[in-house]
């Protein structure tokens, strides 16, 4: 029996890092956001994932930072304005973990991409819910999808980092089928 899982945008976090100056990390977060699991017969590993996020809800703290990020130089959120993750498969690595691996698209490069999960029990909350938590790490180079702007510094550092992390804190709340709805005499 197939069970469908909506990502819950007031108890997600859908973060990033990545150097700055090759000194310091810049954390950030996407604020606006979609997704859903869909799982069959309570098994993990027939997981589908997907995620929507729109770019331009970046948000590191700093406003000319995140304009530079939703410019032209990376995100070029005015012609792209959605990256999209779809998970294609699902390995277990034992206990709660699992490797989960997708096509992640960003403007208009489409690269595959593994993120390491992590799946708490599931539980009921106050409301009546069922909830399940999910954490998931993951890394990849920006250049491989097209975000390659960069400043050449002194000594040779570079501004921004290649690589960046991915950090997500998500809580997944089933959805309930609705009632079929009965035909009065």
């Amino acid at each position: 029996m197939k069970q469908v899982y909506d990502v819950d945008p007031n108890h997600t976090s859908l973060g990033f890092a990545g150097k700055h100056m090759m000194v310091t990390t810049v954390r950030g977060r996407f604020k606006d956001f979609t997704g859903q699991v869909e799982v069959e017969d309570d098994d993990p590993t027939t997981a589908v994932a997907t995620l929507a996020i729109k770019v331009a809800s970046v948000d590191t703290g700093q406003e000319m930072r995140d304009n530079h990020l939703r410019s032209a130089d990376f995100f070029d959120a005015e012609h792209y304005p959605e990256m999209t993750y779809n998970s294609t498969g699902v390995e277990s690595q034992g206990g709660n973990r699992y490797r989960i691996t997708g096509d992640l698209t960003i403007k208009d490069q489409t690269r595959p991409l593994t993120l390491d999960v992590e799946v708490e029990e599931r539980f009921t909350d106050p409301f009546g819910n069922e909830r399940v938590g999910v954490e998931a790490k993951g890394r990849l180079n920006r250049k491989d999808w097209g975000l390659g702007w960069n400043q050449i510094l002194e000594a040779g550092r570079l501004l921004v980092g290649d690589e960046i992390k991915i950090e997500i804190e998500t809580a997944l709340i089933r959805k309930v089928a609705a009632a079929p709805a009965t035909v009065g005499s």
